[in-house]
């Protein structure tokens, strides 16, 4: 009898470490698959068109560069217009900073687009942060976009139309990619950690909660015999 209750014990907890250890797993694989999408989204780096806040680390692909319409001597950056052809042939114009010193990175792009070579550069891929557009940079935009733009654009740029045509932001090369703390993705990793260990302790048996429920289901068995066995002596005294 003693030997029949011990296998019945062990495989009750035997079924219990299988199902906690499924529900474990189930848990760990979502918290991986969380994580690794919240890891994606901290590092994503969004096309210039799909920019929607100054957090954005974005990119923009140049093929035409304008000489710089603006300056800030202090930090030494030069704010130029760029043009970022699509593969249907449409062209978008914007505006981008640079620091003046990586001048000669851009100069073959720059030459071309004011005609002093014949050489077309490959279209060189810029990235940075999105930097809202000041009044003095608008204005000077304006001032000098015509000095730019193609003879035949029929677009006329006004303060009115500033920004369905150059955005209300330009790009700032300058600002290197920032390494953000994500909240959500130490919390996915810091679940995903703690699952993995229970997991690990109840494959060794060194889960208090295997243990918890096993006592537990031990504890209602037996009280489930002593009810019956109390309402079989009723009947039977009857």
């Amino acid at each position: 009898m003693k030997n029949e209750k011990r296998k019945r014990i062990n495989e009750s907890r035997l079924a219990i470490k299988l199902f906690m250890c499924l529900i474990y797993l189930i848990v760990i694989t979502i918290l991986f698959v969380c994580s690794y999408r919240l890891f994606e989204e901290k590092d994503k780096i969004v096309p210039w068109s799909d920019v929607e806040n100054v957090e954005d680390y974005t990119y923009m692909t140049i093929c035409r560069m304008s000489e710089k319409f603006a300056y800030y001597e202090e930090a030494n950056v030069g704010i130029h217009f760029v043009i970022e052809k699509e593969d249907t042939g449409q062209w978008h114009t914007y505006i981008i900073a640079i620091n003046e010193n990586d001048y000669d990175s851009y100069k073959k792009i720059i030459d071309y687009s004011y005609e002093r070579t014949d050489k077309e550069p490959k279209p060189k891929k810029v990235y940075g942060y999105p930097v809202i557009v000041n009044e003095e940079i608008k204005e000077l935009a304006i001032k000098n976009i015509e000095n730019f733009v193609p003879a035949d654009n029929e677009v006329k740029i006004t303060a009115e139309n500033y920004e369905s045509y150059l955005t209300n932001s330009y790009l700032d090369t300058t600002k290197s990619k920032e390494d953000r703390f994500s909240n959500m993705l130490f919390a996915s990793l810091l679940l995903l950690f703690v699952t993995f260990v229970l997991l690990i302790a109840t494959i060794f048996n060194k889960d208090k909660i295997v243990d918890k429920v096993d006592n537990t289901i031990d504890k209602e068995i037996d009280r489930a015999r002593f009810m019956f066995e109390k309402q079989r002596q009723k009947k039977l005294k009857k």
